[in-house]
């Protein structure tokens, strides 16, 4: 048994690993949990550590579960092959991946970080650039803004921002 590649249809990540499951398929989809805008508010999901991608254990020959429904499996675009070769993943990595995921799972990516430059795009403060000072609750976050040359914090909901490039 070795350690294969799958691509996937766009965001069915882990719709193509549930199918594939069920059918009786070893997988692994790593993930990493991640600060996302859902209906307005700030939220964490976990989102695939490698987008569009997940692993897939095989064996070979006889004794082997048929690799055919795989590539008709929903959510499923393809097994990745290079040249004639499926693309073979070393062990090692996968093993390391799981010995990493626990540190992985710890902390949530943010959206959003401390001091970095924002656009509110709502009105009152719409095409104002302040500073994202943090997550305030569930439902609103503070920026401080200038006005009349004195910082001033605001708590505007997460979905008014977008970052400065």
């Amino acid at each position: 048994m070795h350690w294969f590649l799958v691509h996937t249809k766009p965001g069915q990540e882990k719709c193509a690993q549930e199918n594939l499951h069920r059918q009786g398929y070893e997988c692994y989809l790593p993930t990493l949990p991640s600060e996302k805008i859902r209906q307005g508010l700030l939220t964490i999901a976990d989102e695939p550590l490698f987008p569009r991608y997940l692993f897939i254990r095989l064996g070979f020959g006889h004794s082997a579960k048929s690799w055919g429904p795989i590539r008709s499996t929903k959510g499923v675009s393809r097994l990745i092959i290079f040249g004639i070769q499926p693309a073979r993943v070393d062990d090692r990595l996968i093993e390391l991946l799981r010995s990493k995921e626990v540190l992985l799972q710890m902390e949530p990516e943010r959206l959003f970080k401390a001091g970095e430059r924002v656009y509110l795009m709502e009105a009152p403060f719409a095409g104002i650039e302040g500073i994202y000072q943090m997550a305030d609750g569930e439902s609103r976050v503070m920026v401080l803004i200038e006005i009349l040359r004195m910082p001033v914090a605001v708590r505007v909901a997460p979905a008014s921002l977008r970052k400065v490039n």
